[in-house]
């Protein structure tokens, strides 16, 4: 078994910080995402990844290397543009060779891991296999019909109601899916649909089964996903104190501050995590709120937030709901007692009042 995780899309409704930032190395719980898709393909037992990169591959490259990390051996299979789910696993043929595999999408959390689906293939060893989640808007995703445990329709992004059953971001495949794929033509988005390559399959009588996430799956393509991921990995982590607390901090529920960070005066709210080299002083921090390394923050509260390496907050009443790039300065310009709501880029700097 191998696994092909997609790394390529330019998160363009994750702009402005995807405009200095590949979307799938965006931290949750502050730990990249692309990070949390190669743990459970190791936990998993799989060794061989192909990383389908586009134009942050040398973003991806030097954050992943060859995957000594996770004792992983990784590949990375490039793309010259944004085409689809189905031609980024296209390129993964020569890659794959005859084996079956898992294909993942970078930017996608899963919280239950991979490891029972890929025993669930192994064991049934159908032509491809789907992950499926009830969702509220189905129209956003593709979507499943199932006769048992077998897929007899796809459609992709419905305009009327068909099933609330959608395709989680992760798929297991044999060679057989690389012929589909060969004869797909352009969707009306003018990509290859992975949902009409595994349509193909089952016109043709190949066996396509699905199975049913039991646990809490986000894909994380807007602002708002990204701070509900961030929220749940926050939840499911192990609190910790590793840096400084003075007596004059308090600290509620699960709460992580990582070696070198430093609390002065302040409240800390679990979940939340503070990075290496932080510095919190007068400052209430939380829910539900991750900070990474190299930040300062003073004067100010923040609470169900993401804030990247490097922020300086001084003196602002109220941040909440926020995603902050890295390096992004805010501070108050006059009074600062409203609650600000910002999604920045990299190297910004703001003045509220």
């Amino acid at each position: 078994m191998k696994a092909v995780v997609l790394s390529g899309g330019e998160g363009s409704r994750l702009r402005p910080i995807t405009h200095t930032n590949a979307k799938q190395l965006i931290p949750i719980a502050n730990k990249p995402i692309l990070f949390s898709a190669l743990e459970a393909i190791r936990d998993a037992g799989i060794e061989e990844v192909g990383i389908v990169v586009g134009s942050t591959a040398p973003e991806v490259e030097n954050a992943v290397g060859y995957g000594d990390a996770w004792g992983l051996s990784v590949t990375y299979l490039h793309q010259d543009r944004p085409a689809g789910i189905a031609h980024a696993v296209g390129l993964a043929r020569k890659f794959v060779a005859d084996d079956p595999f898992v294909v993942y999408l970078g930017d996608n959390v899963l919280l239950q891991g991979v490891a029972g689906f890929v025993e669930e293939f192994e064991l049934h060893r159908p032509n491809a296999q789907i992950y499926l989640a009830r969702v509220p808007e189905p129209e956003h995703f593709g979507v499943a019909e199932l006769d048992g445990d077998r897929v007899v329709r796809l459609v992709e992004k419905p305009q009327t109601f068909v099933s609330d059953l959608a395709l989680v971001g992760v798929y297991l495949f044999d060679p057989s899916v690389f012929d589909a794929i060969d004869r797909l033509k352009p969707s009306w988005r003018n990509e290859l649909e992975i949902t009409e390559a595994i349509q193909l399959l089952i016109d043709e009588g190949k066996t396509v089964r699905a199975e049913m996430v039991t646990g809490w799956w986000k894909d994380t393509g807007r602002p708002e996903d990204l701070l509900e991921a961030n929220k749940m990995m926050l939840t499911n982590q192990t609190p910790r104190i590793d840096g400084e607390v003075d007596g004059d901090s308090s600290l509620n529920g699960s709460v992580v501050v990582e070696e070198g960070a430093k609390v002065v005066r302040s409240r800390l709210e679990g979940p939340l995590i503070i990075g290496r080299g932080t510095t919190i002083e007068d400052a209430t921090i939380g829910p539900c709120t991750s900070v990474a390394n190299g930040c300062r923050i003073s004067g100010s509260r923040v609470e169900n937030s993401i804030v990247l390496e490097g922020c300086r907050i001084e003196g602002i009443g109220h941040l909440a709901d926020s995603i902050l790039g890295r390096h992004v300065e805010v501070r108050p310009s006059g009074s600062a007692d409203r609650v600000h709501r910002l999604i920045v880029g990299d190297q910004s700097q703001l003045e509220l009042s």
